[in-house]
């Protein structure tokens, strides 16, 4: 019997979440399942390919407007490529309260309308700071399946060991039920960068899942307002998201993860930096 999946990517902002995430709901709608996407980020920004370039309204946006109690399913859920159903939920004003009410006001109202649903959902997560509504996904039962996006820079890859630190700490709680699903990189092309993100992976008790090298059709692309998925379907980085899905869906190697210490990452980065 076929299971829902819910599965979240975290990781540091910019390091391409909302790209990897539209791309895979896209190669996921392509294999035939009925995706929902809900962008936890107040950039608004993850479901703009999928939408052909339009920022859809955001669920904050709606409640600071005319409270919950007011909107309707259709404002909040919207019909991307190839059916994907897209969801942001946005954040307060610049400078004003906790970005991560938006993540809770939302599941709530999609919780209200019997929206959580599908073969799967995926949550695009920041990853900078794993605490209050952004650790939601996670704390509450949501994200089940946690993929970290990174790249072989030193940042990168402290913010996925912060969220391994989360994932940890999470899974003693009876609650919860997330692990640690794997690893992406998305690289920057540096040397050796693939090889360095392997061991990382192996080092925090996981696995690297897939390593997406830096390639200019994904800005042509979204200069086209698509999923590099949808604009080049026949491209080998369009292939890379479609293998990628294909693994998400069977994948059921879930771990808790074993953060490692600052200085131990240092030195392990430092290791394939050396020239």
């Amino acid at each position: 019997m076929f299971t829902m999946k819910q599965i979240a990517l975290y990781g540091k902002g910019g390091i391409g979440k909302s790209t990897t995430a539209a791309n895979l709901s896209a190669a996921l709608s392509l294999q035939g399942f009925d995706v929902l996407q809900i962008g936890c980020d107040p950039k608004r920004d993850s479901t703009r390919m999928l939408m052909h370039g339009s920022f859809i309204p955001t669920v904050m946006d709606l409640v600071r407007e005319r409270g919950d109690g007011k909107i309707t399913l259709d404002e909040i859920v919207y019909t991307g490529f190839n059916g994907v159903r897209c969801v942001e939920a946005g954040g307060p004003e610049p400078g004003v309260g906790c970005a991560g009410r938006g993540i809770i006001a939302t599941f709530q109202l999609l919780e209200k309308f019997g929206a959580l649903t599908g073969d799967v959902i995926l949550y695009d997560v920041l990853g900078d700071v794993v605490c209050g509504g952004f650790a939601m996904p996670m704390r509450e039962g949501y994200a089940q399946e946690i993929y970290l996006i990174t790249s072989g820079e030193l940042m990168s890859l402290y913010a996925a060991n912060n969220i391994c630190k989360a994932i940890k700490r999470l899974s003693q709680r009876s609650k919860s039920t997330c692990r640690l699903a794997g690893v992406i990189c998305n690289a920057k092309n540096m040397p050796s960068e693939k090889e360095l993100v392997s061991e990382f992976s192996r080092r925090i008790n996981s696995t690297l899942v897939q390593y997406i090298p830096r390639d200019r059709k994904i800005q042509l692309a979204e200069i086209h307002k698509q999923t590099v998925v949808e604009y080049s379907p026949n491209s080998t980085q369009a292939g890379l998201y479609r293998e990628l899905s294909s693994y998400v869906m069977t994948n059921t190697n879930f771990t808790i993860p074993t953060p490692i210490e600052i200085d131990a990452l240092e030195a392990l980065a430092l290791e394939f930096m050396q020239i």
